[in-house]
Parts: structure tokens; sequence; C-alpha cells
């Protein structure tokens, strides 16, 4: 990990709220609705394919309301860089590493941010 941007203080699945929670160590927050974690799944399997990983992530795709309740039944450490999140229906391919859990960080500040990066790239659609 490169600095306490990319460390979390402190992690919780809000079951209630349907949110993982992250405060980060230079103490941003970040509130991930579960729905959207799962649409953005890293894994190859929802990715499309071996060939499909570590391309860009839709950020959209993270606010896409979904139907269906997500439901994670547990989340655990993968070392010191990621996290491994076991849903209710048995899947558990994707590891969100902390880089792209913050980089994709869906508070009003990183969206304006994501946005504007992206405009400067000339990559905004």
């Amino acid at each position: 990990m490169n600095s306490d941007r990319e460390r979390p203080a402190d992690l919780t699945v809000n079951r209630p709220a349907q949110r993982l929670e992250i405060v980060w160590g230079d103490g941003h927050q970040s509130h991930y609705p579960l729905s959207g974690l799962r649409n953005v799944c890293p894994c190859a399997d929802c990715r499309g394919g071996h060939e499909n990983m570590g391309g860009p992530v839709d950020r959209a795709a993270l606010h896409q309301v979904s139907d269906k309740t997500w439901e994670i039944k547990r989340a655990d450490l993968v070392g010191n860089y990621a996290l491994n999140l076991t849903w209710a229906d048995g899947h558990n391919g994707g590891i969100y590493s902390w880089s792209f859990l913050r980089e994709l960080c869906p508070c009003d500040q990183c969206e304006a941010e994501a946005r504007q990066a992206a405009e400067e790239a000339g990559t905004l659609e």
C-alpha cells in the first residue's frame, strides 16, 4: 500500500443500510452500496474473462439500483492489500483491493474528481 489514503482504519458491513463503510487512514469516509459492489465485482467471471481484467471499471455501475437485496455473509482480509467478500448466493471470487475501492469511492467529492480526471483525459462520454 502506498499511503494512509489506501489503508483502511475501520471497516463495517452495515447490513441494515445495505452498504460497506470504510474509514480510510487519512480520515476519508466511503460508503459503498452492496448492489454496486456486486455490479463491479473484480473477478474474472464477472468481468467477462481474464482478458478483461485490469481494465477500467464503469463507475456508473456502482450506482445502479437493483431490485435484489444483496447480502454479504463474510468479509475477509486478503493480506494487507484487499478484501474478499462472500455473498449469500455463494459467490466469492472477487478480491477488492484497497486501491480499487478507494478509486471507486462514491462520495460526491471523489465522484467530482473522477469526472474531472475523465474530462481531462478525454474519456468522458
